[in-house]
């Protein structure tokens, strides 16, 4: 047998061939659609939201109503319809060059999809406050937490923003919290004292992502699974702005002249 089939998954290819096997559920034509459990239809249409329906979804966990809120509201603090912003100007740039809304979106949603900041960072910013709360059980002082984790890996994710300092989201979250009756957690208390003591020494504080982060980890959901639940958080704002985009004459949304570009490359040569 070649090594190359030797070295893959055979059997369990073969016994998928021609198979969908789902645990989710699916539609059974002439029954109904079921998710985990749930008839579509009968139990969720018209009774729960579209975002518990996210959480149903992408964690198996059916919410209250509440959490469902609290998500919403957080897509409103992701989606600014402002076309500086990086992702969304993948959407404005669709919409200038008369391209497909869907196209722009999707491209703005990817465009969000990094390891610096929004869905990418989430895992990390997971694994810090988790950790931290397991460190500060054992009895460590904060200021030991912070200055161990800035030694070895030299970044605290979750806190420090580009251009602005403090987050205005944060403050919007924790209005909407008290307006639903959510009580803070063990994650985000913690994740408030490291901010105060940043603060203090650094200038620097908590940011969104590090909020939701601790906020979903109270509610019992890990790291991944914080980035499923906003991997499409920015679609509202990418929207806004291929419209516009969209409605202003075709060409311009930052249109550039050849001079604009400084090229810094290797010098005219004559290609063969």
């Amino acid at each position: 047998m070649p090594q190359d089939v030797v070295n893959t998954p055979y059997a369990l290819w073969e016994e998928n061939r021609n198979r969908i096997v789902s645990h989710q559920g699916g539609w059974v034509i002439g029954k109904g659609v079921f998710n985990h459990g749930y008839s579509m239809m009968d139990d969720l249409v018209g009774e729960i939201t579209y975002f518990q329906q996210i959480f149903l979804n992408l964690t198996g966990k059916l919410p209250d109503k509440r959490l469902g809120d609290w998500l919403e509201a957080g897509y409103i603090c992701f989606s600014w319809p402002d076309a500086r912003i990086w992702c969304n100007h993948m959407a404005a740039l669709s919409g200038t060059s008369r391209g497909a809304i869907v196209s722009g979106v999707s491209s703005g949603i990817m465009a969000a999809d990094s390891l610096m900041y929004a869905t990418g960072v989430m895992v990390r910013c997971h694994d810090f406050i988790a950790t931290a709360l397991k460190e500060k059980r054992a009895g460590a002082a904060v200021e030991e937490i912070v200055k161990r984790h800035l030694s070895a890996k030299n970044e605290l994710p979750g806190y420090a923003r580009p251009i602005a300092k403090g987050d205005e989201r944060i403050d919007a979250m924790q209005r909407v919290c008290r307006k639903l009756d959510i009580t803070m957690g063990e994650h985000e208390a913690l994740a408030y004292e490291i901010s105060d003591y940043l603060i203090e020494e650094h200038d620097e504080c908590l940011n969104y992502g590090g909020y939701l982060v601790a906020f979903l980890a109270d509610h019992g959901f890990s790291g991944i699974e914080v980035e499923r639940l906003i991997s499409t958080a920015v679609a509202s704002g990418l929207q806004a702005c291929y419209v516009e985009a969209l409605e202003r004459p075709e060409g311009c949304f930052l249109p550039m002249r050849c001079s604009d570009v400084v090229y810094t490359g290797p010098e005219d040569r004559e290609l063969p």
